[in-house]
């Protein structure tokens, strides 16, 4: 089979949703605005703008991609840069943005690889409170071939999902759920501690122990399996009014 074809992707799609049924993860993602109502929103990875264009129109959004093609209307308050999320972090036009508040809602859907991701990571949690959430894309992959590092299908989630892995490995104290949301799911990453500064100490040794990792070994990551949220709009709300809820009595 020619995985690059359009024939191969609609196979592999309807797959997925077959797997995963009801709504999408932009569905999903309009559902969490809702739900959190964040004054401050940054998106890693904005393509289309389809995931943008979810924001409330009274957030101030963040998104940044180096090849944006905009064609989702945008709220008005929307700040979009055309660089890499490395260029981003590191020309600190984040804080110039968000005018030193924190940064309430994440979501990172850049580059497929799970470094960069986790890199997308640490930069982000060191902008967040408490109660702040990131949501990561592509954390429930379909199979072997979509989910390999080296791309040769036109369906692909790359090894992302190997930052969930990475969480639950280094970072036990955050709290990880993962949506049952079609294509390949999506993680909502809570209890952050924009202080702490464990994975980006240990970012070369994390690379290096993850890299080679393969499909096989997240069949055999059960505890990553068990963690994941129905996907109703009543489920992702409870569970995150009760990961949320004494983090925000803590902040006030």
């Amino acid at each position: 089979m020619d995985y690059w074809s359009d024939d191969a992707r609609e196979q592999q799609l309807r797959e997925a949703y077959s797997r995963f049924p009801g709504a999408d993860y932009y569905a999903v993602l309009s559902w969490i605005h809702q739900i959190l109502r964040p004054k401050t929103y940054i998106e890693i990875g904005v393509r289309h703008g389809a995931s943008l264009s979810a924001a409330l129109p009274e957030t101030i959004c963040v998104g940044v991609d180096p090849n944006p093609c905009i064609t989702f209307p945008l709220c008005p308050a929307t700040h979009l840069f055309q660089m890499t999320s490395d260029e981003f972090f590191g020309n600190n036009f984040v804080d110039r943005c968000l005018e030193a508040r924190r940064c309430d809602l994440a979501f990172i859907d850049g580059s497929h690889l799970f470094e960069q991701v986790l890199r997308d990571f640490i930069h982000l949690e060191r902008r967040a409170g408490r109660a702040s959430v990131i949501m990561l894309h592509d954390c429930i992959p379909l199979d072997d071939l979509t989910s390999a590092r080296v791309r040769t299908t036109q369906f692909y989630s790359g090894d992302a999902w190997k930052v969930v892995a990475v969480l639950s490995d280094y970072r036990p104290d955050l709290r990880v759920g993962m949506v049952r949301t079609p294509p390949t799911g999506l993680c909502l990453v809570t209890s952050l501690n924009p202080t702490s500064n464990v994975l980006a100490h240990l970012f070369p040794e994390i690379v290096a122990a993850f890299q080679e990792l393969q499909w096989s070994d997240y069949l055999k990551k059960t505890e990553l399996l068990s963690r994941t949220i129905e996907n109703r709009r009543s489920a992702v709300e409870d569970y995150l009014e009760q990961q949320l809820q004494a983090l925000r009595g803590a902040e006030t």
